[in-house]
């Protein structure tokens, strides 16, 4: 299935700000995040992506499909400097292990050359065999495994994967 990456425009901030809701939640089994009074976890940068230089919203699609989100920005999980970060990255339960999100992550790769963060969490052990057969498969020389500066919401420490694309 064709994969392909398009800026989230901001007429379209709703979209993403409920994906990003789904995205948490599936996170939370993880990180034990907890959602508000109204049982929304909110996202404090969503309009940072459409104010500040830097950071880039796109929408995966799958052939002709919403399927996910990438949001990139320049911020380091870690004292490492970078040129840029995942920030989130999600792809929808019906489009995974079909190779979707290692081509958007081959097509972000190429977007955005240079020094790469990728953060997940210790117990996401499904997330970081992805990212780390990503940075594996697309680095350009030594991957190195660092802890992140700040802690997740139950205090694990993030595994962050610094490389060179």
């Amino acid at each position: 299935m064709k994969t392909a990456l398009r800026p989230v425009l901001a007429g379209e901030k709703g979209i993403l700000g409920n994906l990003l809701e789904k995205y948490t939640y599936e996170l939370s089994q993880y990180d034990h995040t907890l959602f508000d009074s109204n049982g929304l976890y909110g996202y404090p940068y969503l309009d940072s992506y459409w104010q500040e230089e830097g950071r880039f919203a796109y929408f995966i699609n799958a052939g002709q499909n919403l399927a996910g989100f990438a949001l990139i920005n320049r911020h380091p999980a870690c004292s490492r400097p970078i040129n840029w970060a995942v920030a989130e990255f999600f792809v929808a339960c019906p489009y995974r292990r079909q190779g979707i999100a290692s081509a958007a992550m081959e097509q972000l790769f190429r977007m955005h050359k240079g020094y790469w963060h990728i953060q997940y969490h210790p117990e996401n052990t499904a997330g970081a065999a992805f990212w780390q057969k990503i940075s594996k498969a697309h680095a350009d020389g030594t991957i190195q495994l660092l802890e992140g500066d700040s802690p997740y919401p139950d205090g694990a420490i993030p595994q962050v994967l610094f490389f060179k694309i």
